[in-house]
């Protein structure tokens, strides 16, 4: 895995990357010597605005894409730019995300948070295998500490990231990465200072469930935190690696949790 965890040199693609999380992504990279940054955003206005900021100090590295990723046709449209533009592509990032459970946004939700960042998980994996001729590479897949915790109000947003985190881990399965060279991490987030945990009221599924949320003030995490969190995984994670960052706190790798929860269940439903 030698290589996969430098920055410097690298082309990186980063979906939902114009503001908030994904735009502190990019900033660290070139920070790190990155050699290119691919923004990609529905929110053409802003993204345009990170872009020309970044670019005014990383000499034109960064190159912003209009890209929906609820629509297979601009994930593909764009996907076939970014290689274009670069040549090769290194490192994917896929933090584009929704966090909505109301009767309006949840099937938009789903697609952006999961069928979106399985869209482009696989473009990825094609492009990058080395066992087809590529140079492997990294594939980072956001998911959520509501990934594996019951949020009760959320059970639609919960249900997309943990299906991104089962995703992830099961792709990652030997012998995909001694094939393709392809390394394939997951971290996810507690409630965290962004634009996700705005107006969360008015987010669940039912109009009840608003009431318990009345009053409830939601500690978050200082995008510093979750932003620190992501290079820690990134410098240190293995192919398959689940990661965790929540309340300030040093990021946690989570495997061992994940992999015990495995053994333990094919132990008491297959071998009793």
């Amino acid at each position: 895995m030698a290589g996969l965890n430098d920055i410097k040199g690298k082309t990186i693609l980063i979906t939902g990357g114009a503001a908030g999380l994904g735009a502190a992504y990019g900033e660290r990279f070139l920070k790190s010597g990155a050699k290119a940054l691919a923004i990609l955003d529905v929110d053409e206005t802003t993204g345009k605005a990170t872009t020309d900021r970044l670019n005014r100090t990383y000499a034109n590295k960064v190159i912003f894409v209009k890209c929906d990723v609820s629509k297979e046709e601009d994930i593909d449209a764009a996907f076939k730019k970014v290689v274009q533009q670069f040549g090769y592509l290194d490192v994917l990032v896929n933090n584009a995300g929704v966090m909505s459970d109301a009767p309006h946004m949840w099937r938009m939700c789903c697609d952006i948070n999961w069928q979106g960042l399985v869209s482009l998980t696989l473009k990825a994996v094609a492009h990058m295998r080395k066992d087809e001729g590529g140079n492997g590479g990294t594939i980072v897949n956001i998911s959520s500490a509501a990934g594996v915790e019951k949020v009760h109000i959320l059970p639609i947003y919960c249900g997309s990231k943990a299906a991104v985190l089962h995703f992830s881990i099961t792709l990652a399965e030997n012998p995909f990465f001694d094939r393709t060279g392809i390394r394939v991490l997951t971290i996810g987030f507690g409630p965290t200072a962004t634009a996700l945990m705005d107006n969360v009221s008015n987010k669940v599924y039912e109009k009840n469930l608003a009431k318990d949320f009345e009053g409830v003030e939601v500690p978050s995490q200082k995008v510093e935190s979750a932003v620190a969190a992501f290079f820690e995984m990134f410098k240190e994670g293995e192919n398959g690696s689940v990661w965790m960052s929540v309340d300030d706190k040093p990021v946690k790798n989570i495997t061992p949790i994940i992999d015990r929860f495995h053994a333990e269940y094919k132990k008491a439903v297959y071998e009793q």
